[in-house]
Order: structure tokens, then C-alpha cells, then sequence
């Protein structure tokens, strides 16, 4: 059975759908707006290399020896002859000198002298950039690496950042390696000859983010990472060959993953796999009026057919 409408409530419906449709436009314009403004929204961070210092001692021995000598030999002779009335006088003279002169010297020292090395590791926020460009909510600016020598100016982060070397950041993520450590243990297994060998390598960095403005620091915290490759030696005397790449890889992938959480969580921002969202509810009230009852159909006649 088809519903049959009138005119005027067709117009009437025919109005509350183009309404509904106005006000579904109205929430995807408020939808896209809202991403828009959630987008710009978020903070340009340029994320800095590592830098760090270290104290690097060296052993020295030096030894210098020389051998000087000379020799200077000298002869001279004189004949003198006089020759007078009756006899002749004649005199014979020879004079010789040597002089000889030897000099030997001989200088040894030794010990060790130490001196300070400063630089960037540009292998270890690769990694970090990774994890906050997965986690959303922040957005990269390329950093420019430091250039200059490798003096104590190179922790001078406010004239870096004067330098213009974070064009277009609002923030700079600035670490500093506080302590790296590479190990190589061997253990004995409890059964059997054989033991295990591994290379392990504790990586702790301290990072600031500071405002490009205003030079104030919004977060401030230390993370670590740590990789170890383990090895199976059957027997005393076997050779082993250490993955280095792989424990590096695990110590980049354990530091970023700590620092990125350090970092939402003292901006209040939620971590990865919970992006920020913005919720816009739009109420929408629309008001149904009861319809007029329809009139009733007319009765419809069809003939009967009696079979007897």
C-alpha cells in the first residue's frame, strides 16, 4: 500500500530535507574549518643534533738525541834566509794546531696530557623525528647543524637560535649527551663449556625545548636508550664479530621513544597513537509538526463471481 501525501505536506517535507542538508554542509564547513585551525595550531619544533663533550687523555713519550763535532787542523811554515859578507844565516820554522770538539745531548719525557673535545652525534634523533612526526601533533622544522669550531660556544643555543639557523621554528628541541657508554661482557653459561658474549651500548641525553621568542624553556628532562647484541660462543677461543648498526639502531629507537613520551607529557599533549582531536558538537533542533490526518480512501467496488 503506497502513502499518498497532499501538496502542502509534501512542501513541508520537501523544507526539512533541504534543511537537514544545509545543516550537514554547515558541519563538514565546521569540520574542515576545525582541522584547519587544529593544524595550525600545532607547534613548529626544530630538533637539534646531540652535542657533546668529552675529556679525551693521551699517553706521550719523546725522545730527542744529537751528535755534534768538528775538527779544525791548521800547519804553517817559515824559512827565513840572510845572507851576509861572509857567511849566510838561514832559519826553518813550522807551527801546527788541531783543534777537535765533539758535542752530545739527549732529552727523554713522557706522560699524558688531556683536552677537551666538543662536536654534534648526528646519528641518534633520526629516530626521534620519526616518532614525532608517527605521534601527530607537532610539526618538523628543518635544523641547520652547527658549523662553527668545536669550542664551548657550541652550548650557546640562544645565539644559534639569533643566528637564525631555526628560520620558522617556535620551538628548538635542544639535547646534550650526559653520558655514553659502550661495554663488552662475557658470561660463562651455568651448564655446559660454552658462554655468551655481548656488546651493549647506555646512551643518556638531556634535552630543553626553548621558545624562539621568547628564549624561555617550556620542557626540560633527560632520556635514555640502551642496545646490546648477544652472542653464543660454543667454545673458549672463538671469534666473534659484534653487530655494532644493530645495537646503535636499538639505542636511537629506545631514546626516541623516551624522549617523545617526556616531551607530550610535560606539554599536556597526548602520546602516540592518541592524536589531538578537536571536538566541535553542532545541535541541530528541528521541530515536526503533526500532520493533518489524510482523508480516508474511497471504498473500492469489484464484482463477485458465485461458482455454484
Amino acid at each position: 500500500m503506497q502513502a499518498v501525501f497532499t501538496p502542502d505536506e509534501e512542501s513541508k517535507m520537501s523544507s526539512q530535507f533541504s534543511a537537514r542538508k544545509i545543516w550537514a554542509s554547515l558541519f563538514a564547513v565546521l569540520s574542515a574549518c576545525t582541522a584547519l585551525s587544529a593544524l595550525a595550531a600545532e607547534p613548529k619544533i626544530a630538533v637539534t643534533d646531540l652535542t657533546y663533550e668529552e675529556k679525551v687523555s693521551e699517553y706521550f713519550r719523546t725522545v730527542r738525541a744529537s751528535n755534534k763535532s768538528s775538527v779544525n787542523a791548521r800547519n804553517s811554515e817559515r824559512i827565513s834566509e840572510h845572507v851576509g859578507e861572509r857567511d849566510t844565516d838561514s832559519s826553518y820554522a813550522m807551527r801546527s794546531s788541531l783543534n777537535a770538539r765533539n758535542e752530545s745531548s739527549y732529552y727523554e719525557s713522557e706522560g699524558s696530557y688531556t683536552y677537551i673535545n666538543r662536536g654534534e652525534l648526528r646519528t641518534y634523533t633520526a629516530d626521534l623525528k620519526g616518532v614525532m612526526l608517527k605521534g601527530g601533533g607537532l610539526r618538523l622544522i628543518h635544523a641547520r647543524p652547527y658549523l662553527g669550531r668545536p669550542t664551548d660556544t657550541i652550548y650557546d643555543i640562544i645565539s644559534r637560535i639569533r643566528q637564525g639557523m631555526y628560520a620558522g621554528a617556535d620551538y628548538v628541541l635542544f639535547g646534550t649527551v650526559s653520558s655514553i657508554d659502550f661495554r663488552q661482557e662475557s658470561n660463562a653459561l651455568a651448564v655446559g663449556t660454552s658462554s655468551t658474549a655481548s656488546l651493549s651500548l647506555d646512551l643518556v641525553a638531556d634535552f630543553s625545548l626553548i621558545d624562539t621568542r621568547t628564549y624561555e624553556v617550556k620542557a626540560a628532562f633527560s632520556a635514555s636508550g640502551s642496545g646490546v647484541d648477544t652472542r653464543i660462543l660454543s667454545r673458549a677461543g672463538d671469534r666473534v664479530v659484534f653487530n655494532r648498526g644493530k645495537v646503535m639502531q636499538e639505542t636511537s629507537r629506545s631514546l626516541a621513544d623516551s624522549a617523545y613520551g617526556e616531551l607530550m607529557a610535560q606539554l599536556g599533549m597526548p602520546v602516540a597513537g592518541r592524536k589531538l582531536t578537536t571536538t566541535t558538537t553542532v545541535t541541530t533542533t528541528t521541530t515536526v509538526r503533526p500532520a493533518a490526518a489524510a482523508p480516508a480512501p474511497p471504498p473500492v467496488t469489484e464484482p463477485v463471481i458465485i461458482y455454484k
